[in-house]
């Protein structure tokens, strides 16, 4: 299992804070948003989405997930 935490406006979208996702061994990040609703992992994928794994920040690039896994998406962030 892998617990999946969505902060700001994504938290919105997804309808609760966090979610936990069943894994079958190293799970990509691609292999993790097609098991989300495809408006969830649409907003989860844009470019502008950062991503923290067990609170460090990382790139997609070549992201898997492990069981016990944390991983947070973070929304854009706008300034005035």
């Amino acid at each position: 299992m892998a617990k999946l935490l969505f902060l700001g406006q994504l938290e919105d979208i997804a309808g609760a804070p966090d979610l936990t996702v069943p894994l079958q061994g190293p799970t990509t990040l691609a292999d993790i948003l097609l098991m989300l609703p495809p408006i969830l992992g649409d907003a989860l994928s844009g470019p502008k989405v950062k991503l923290a794994l067990n609170g460090t920040l990382v790139t997609s690039a070549d992201l898997i997930l492990i069981d016990a896994d944390e991983l947070a998406f973070l929304p854009p962030v706008s300034g005035g």
